[in-house]
């Protein structure tokens, strides 16, 4: 099952879009009026600078959705340049709001040129041409009446392909139906279709969790991964992209079907798509203990990998859940903040 357009509608992180800086301005051919100087002098002033075209971080933006209506921006043309060395004015820049995250490359070359992760941060995608140069500029001792002037410089032109990749400490990954989006509730809050039927999330759903004690943190739940998901089966690897940012993966599995299987297959899934992300901590959640009773899970982690009983629908093991996932982000933290410190 691919896919679908229904599943895409209001979740976009996807996007193309065509950026147009302008074009600078004409200089100017103009002489003054003044008495006993041949024609009067030359005084043409310089065409204004094109606008440019950039990028903007903006934290309240959660997708790329905008561009869905709007796919070409265009930057303001710089003004021709005036008599009396005037110069000619600049161009409008044009600033593009994007959601953290947004990792941009050029479509044409395939090359990355950059990605804003800042509030606030800016990412200049096409630069506006250079005025040219008015005829003012071009006066010599040998050549005092300059009839020439220069054209403004075209500005750049790209074709840009934005993607989109949520920015959170922590990644939930599961079979469908796991009860993924049920803990992503439990612990932040966040709202998501819940229902018995596998694939009810088809979008990556982001929360933030706060703590008692001041800790918050970001976590985004991935859309259902299944076995032969490299290979475009269920929804395949199109929502992957977002776990590549976080820090930490959290394994969610259905204690009541096969979670040693299913454990085995997500991290083969996983290590397919990009290997990289194996080599970060993993957590493990068994979940639907409360289905179990008394009874015994048959579960094996690997040395290093804690693994928690929890019950996302009662609340059972989730504040030790709580408290593995903040012991593992201050572990990670440390060495920054000495390195901070010399």
């Amino acid at each position: 099952m691919a896919l679908t357009k229904e599943a895409r509608r209001n979740f976009v992180d996807v996007a193309r879009i065509e950026v147009i800086a302008g074009t600078g301005g004409d200089g100017a051919v103009h002489f003054r009026r003044e008495k006993f100087v041949p024609r009067g002098g030359p005084d043409g002033g310089d065409g204004g600078r094109g606008g440019s075209v950039y990028l903007i971080g903006d934290k309240s933006l959660k997708t790329l959705l905008d561009f869905r209506y709007r796919k070409i921006f265009r930057a303001e043309d710089g003004r021709p340049g005036g008599p009396s060395k005037r110069a000619g004015r600049s161009g409008r820049d044009v600033f593009i709001r994007v959601p953290l995250g947004t990792v941009v490359y050029d479509v044409d070359t395939g090359q990355m040129l950059g990605e804003l992760m800042r509030d606030g941060q800016k990412l200049r995608v096409a630069r506006g041409g250079k005025g040219g140069r008015g005829n003012a500029r071009f006066a010599t001792p040998t050549q005092r009446v300059p009839r020439v002037a220069e054209k403004g410089e075209e500005g750049e032109r790209r074709k840009l392909r934005l993607e989109l990749k949520l920015i959170a400490e922590v990644g939930i990954v599961g079979y469908p139906n796991a009860g993924k989006t049920t803990l992503l509730k439990a612990i932040s809050g966040a709202t998501g279709k819940v229902a018995p039927y596998p694939f009810t999330t088809i979008t990556p759903n982001l929360g933030m969790v706060h703590l008692p004690d001041f800790t918050s943190f970001a976590v985004v739940d991935i859309p259902g991964i299944i076995e032969g998901a490299h290979e475009g089966r269920g929804m395949g690897l199109a929502f992957l992209r977002h776990v590549e940012r976080t820090r930490i993966l959290l394994f969610v599995l259905d204690v009541t079907g096969s979670p040693q299987k299913d454990y085995e297959t997500l991290k083969r899934e996983l290590m397919l798509y990009n290997p990289e992300l194996l080599k970060r901590p993993r957590i493990v959640a068994l979940n639907k203990i409360d289905l179990l009773g008394e009874g015994e899970i048959s579960f094996t982690a690997e040395e290093g990998v804690d693994v928690y009983r929890v019950s996302a629908l009662t609340g059972e093991g989730i504040e030790s859940l709580m408290g593995g996932i903040v012991k593992w982000l201050k572990r990670m933290a440390q060495p920054r903040e000495s390195e901070e410190g010399k």
